[in-house]
């Protein structure tokens, strides 16, 4: 007798886009109830379906998107997937998140996720609908951008663009720029370690969903709404309702140093109050003309579409920024022009590119061109003074269509600093893996700097759990914050925390609606499908893929001993209220002593005991463990 199939959720789509070939897979339930879905199972895809030997360009690499078991339904923000890869940046896995709607519209045509192998002929896309796919040409789309992709798509299939997502790569991710990203949606962006550089190598212009009618099914509808309602009462939604991260560059240029200012030569911002007001979310919002640009059941107000009222920019229109965009385009390169940054970020997002890295990069060029490391000649003719937007456009475009000095500047932070050598090492920002940080000055947020660089994730694996309820951080053993710099607080915060956020990013759920709040998402995938997941059994969750991950980098020879900060990233601030503070003192015995609570070696590889315990005796084989 066959097996009875699990009737929510669980189906997804391979796509082999060598032979043109799609076929649907139906996951077993003991494996979705060990893995969920989103980055937890793609982490068990990764390991057992990308050996060692593989590149990140190789056809045999996996290109997993995936959602989750709450993945469109009535849960908040429930549009979100992973996106699961091995990455060009450090050579390793990558699990990368985005917003939107292509997680719900996945589910609604009847799949949780693709797993995507092989290279086409020439440049094409995927389309989905009805539960059916079409591989259709997308040669005509080779160099367009990212927004102008979706509208050109649209008009071909006879659509409004509403009616389908699209998430794709533009001429960043078509050139094998290696910090290129997946955008989709307008604005909205899975690009840590290179995702868009993977997509394409596989010559994929972009993953078309088109709206399937009806609903996902679950097991108990009205009280998976109920619950919903408690994940939304239970966030602590002051500011964040109205304005996301909009008034963060404000916020973060007063208190301990947070914000990261001129590629972290200084910690203070030298800027006009009357200016600083340019750039807080009131002021955005009141002089941008915004208009609503929701993903997939949200009732947050801070995705807008908005435009440029004057100036050398007039008239454009972007996606709102987030805060991580506007620290890439105002402090980090020093630009004090709230407008020249919104464009520079909505551009970076066009072309194809990762944020973080790009404004990293570029705070590099710059650093490098005031001390003579990188001269004007080197450059192009262009002049990189720090603030110069109009230049840092220009090199952006150079880099993503490799031309001249973008040619070497695509290859990533870590990658163009050792290429120059000398002091250029001393002034890159970047994890010795080869990622880059978030948008803040980690050198004040110690949680941060330690999970960026011991991450298995090409970004962090633990998170920012500062956003989680105070009951949920309580149920994993949380009483209080950590200090700002205690490294025994910041050791054990982070160690009792780990597992959380993986849990959250395998329900194809928006972190920003549910805070990675354990108790209720747990009871939500619960009343999803007729489980009993348990809040203790949440996070152990999260951990088997944390593993998993620890497990392929250190066979794909990215090992421990890559666990550290670049000079810059770890250095010691040299001003403001956080001046003499550093991390360095304490970095080794912190780093072990983290090892230690995950249950890993003093050299950062998991023991057997551990992994048995979370059902990997296998990886323990693989990885020769006594």
């Amino acid at each position: 007798m066959a097996e009875k199939q699990f009737p929510y959720g669980g189906k997804y789509l391979r796509v082999d886009l060598t032979v043109e070939e799609a076929v649907s897979e139906q996951i077993k339930a003991p494996i979705l109830r060990d893995y969920l879905g989103g980055s937890c199972l793609g982490a068990k895809m990764l390991y057992e379906e990308v050996p060692p030997g593989v590149s990140w360009s190789d056809p045999e690499n996996r290109l997993i998107v995936a959602s989750g078991l709450l993945g469109g339904t009535r849960v908040n923000g429930s549009g979100t997937i992973s996106v699961i890869t091995k990455g060009p940046l450090t050579g390793g896995a990558t699990t990368s998140q985005a917003n939107g709607f292509m997680g719900a519209f996945l589910r609604l045509n009847g799949y949780d996720g693709i797993i995507i192998r092989g290279r086409a002929r020439s440049l094409m896309y995927l389309y989905i609908h009805d539960g059916e796919v079409e591989f259709r040409d997308a040669q005509h789309l080779a160099g367009v951008d990212t927004w102008d992709m979706i509208d050109r798509i649209a008009e071909e299939l006879d659509l409004r663009p509403s009616q389908i997502s699209v998430y794709g790569i533009g001429p960043a991710g078509e050139n094998l720029a290696r910090f290129a990203a997946i955008v989709g949606d307008r604005g909205h962006v899975a690009g840590h370690n290179g995702t868009g550089a993977v997509m394409g190598s596989k010559r994929l212009k972009a993953i078309v969903v088109r709206r399937a009618k009806g609903q996902v099914p679950v097991d108990q509808p009205e009280l998976l709404s109920k619950i919903a309602r408690e994940i939304f009462d239970a966030r602590d939604l002051e500011g964040t309702y109205r304005w996301g991260t909009l008034r963060n560059v404000k916020q973060n240029a007063g208190g301990y140093g947070l914000l990261p200012v001129k590629n972290y030569t200084t910690s203070v911002w030298d800027i006009s109050q009357g200016q600083l007001e340019t750039w807080d979310g009131p002021y955005i919002q009141e002089h941008y003309a915004p208009r609503r640009h929701g993903c997939w059941a949200c009732r947050f107000q801070h995705c807008t579409i908005m435009t440029i009222p004057d100036g050398a920019h007039k008239g454009f229109v972007g996606q709102e920024p987030e805060y991580e965009q506007f620290a890439a385009w105002g402090p980090v390169i020093d630009n004090k022009d709230v407008s020249a940054a919104f464009f520079l970020a909505s551009q970076c997002d066009r072309l194809g590119f990762e944020n973080n890295e790009m404004g990293w990069l570029m705070g590099f060029v710059m650093e490098c061109y005031e001390k003579g490391i990188l001269s004007r000649e080197q450059l192009d003719g262009l002049d990189m003074r720090w603030g110069n937007t109009e230049s840092a456009y220009e090199l952006m475009r150079k880099i993503a269509f490799r031309e001249g000095v973008g040619d070497m500047l695509a290859q990533g932070v870590k990658w163009v600093a050792e290429h120059l050598g000398g002091e250029a090492q001393n002034v890159a920002i970047f994890t010795t893996r080869g990622n880059s940080p978030r948008g803040h000055d980690h050198r004040v947020r110690w949680t941060e700097m330690l999970d960026t660089a011991t991450s298995d994730t090409g970004t962090m694996a633990v998170g920012p759990m500062f956003v989680m309820p105070t009951d949920s951080l309580r149920a994993l053993g949380v009483e209080r914050f950590p200090g700002l710099f205690s490294p025994e607080e910041t050791v054990s915060f982070n160690a009792k925390t780990s597992g959380a956020m993986f849990f959250e990013d395998s329900l194809g759920v928006c972190r920003f609606n549910t805070g990675t709040d354990v108790i209720r998402l747990a009871k939500a995938l619960n009343a999803a499908t007729g489980w009993d997941v348990t809040v203790e059994e949440a996070p152990r969750i999260g951990r088997r893929a944390m593993n998993l991950l620890r497990a392929f980098n250190i066979q794909h020879g990215v090992g421990p001993e890559l666990d550290q900060p670049s000079p810059r990233y770890g250095s010691t601030p040299v001003n403001g209220p956080s001046e003499g503070k550093t991390i360095q003192p304490h970095w080794d015995q912190m780093v072990s002593e983290y090892y230690r609570r995950l249950g890993w070696t003093e050299k950062g590889i998991p023991t057997r005991e551990t992994l048995e315990s979370l059902g990997l005796g296998h990886v323990a084989d693989d990885l020769g463990l006594t």
